[in-house]
């Protein structure tokens, strides 16, 4: 049950996250961000890496406070795989483009950057973290630039008939401003196996600000997931 939690499994998968902030400091509005992932391992030079691209959609505050839908700056990072002992390892370069459709939910520069991802699997569930660095290259030059860093714990604990409890809040860092937040979640999934070898994940876990800088950020948010990994074959 581990590999279906686990970043690093050298599996095709996609992913459906949605983020849904019913409570948002600085504002009574609610706001959403759904994210299409998808992930593909490959082959160069003898090396196995894993590529993962993000397509976010975003309802968010514009800069008059209306609310504005649209989809978001797409990002791709490609880690390189590797072990030491029961550690797994992944890192690469993060690449984030500015295609979002509305200036509210895009930052209009491109950014390069790193991702790296450490965990460590036991018996009972998974333990580790993805952390990503970003900082704008190019772009409109009227926009702030782009200093932002993020870090996402892993904490899975295991229960029978596949059942499971999770944590996997994203901490944001905006070195530029000094805007930050720090969600802790607590959620549990389910995994299922088709007789085609197909895996399917969903969960819902509820998080909580526990600290932050800044206004338009998640107070109180739910995390919806559902995941699909496919054999290669």
């Amino acid at each position: 049950m581990n590999n279906s939690n686990n970043p690093l499994t050298p599996m095709a998968a996609i992913n459906l996250h949605d983020y849904i902030a019913s409570s948002v400091f600085g504002t009574d509005d609610t706001l959403n961000t759904f994210y299409l992932r998808a992930a593909m391992p490959w082959m160069a030079g003898g090396l196995p890496q894993l590529a993962r691209m993000t397509i976010p959609y975003q309802t968010v505050p514009d800069s008059t406070g209306d609310k504005v839908s649209g989809v978001g700056d797409i990002s791709v990072f490609d880690v390189f795989l590797m072990k030491a002992g029961s550690l797994e390892l992944g890192v690469g370069p993060l690449f984030v483009f500015p295609t979002a459709s509305e200036d509210a939910t895009g930052a209009g520069k491109m950014q390069l950057g790193a991702a790296g991802v450490l965990m460590s699997p036991h018996t009972w569930g998974l333990l580790g973290a993805l952390i990503t660095y970003q900082h704008d290259v190019a772009g409109d030059s009227d926009r702030p630039t782009q200093n932002i860093a993020t870090a996402q714990p892993f904490f899975i604990y295991n229960l029978c008939k596949a059942y499971y409890v999770r944590s996997a809040g994203i901490w944001y860092f905006n070195w530029e401003t000094g805007d930050y937040y720090i969600p802790i979640g607590f959620g549990a999934g389910k995994v299922w196996k088709t007789d085609g070898g197909t895996t399917i994940n969903a969960f819902v876990e509820p998080q909580w600000t526990v600290a932050h800088e800044g206004i338009y950020v998640p107070n109180y948010q739910t995390f919806v997931g559902l995941n699909f990994q496919f054999p290669l074959k």
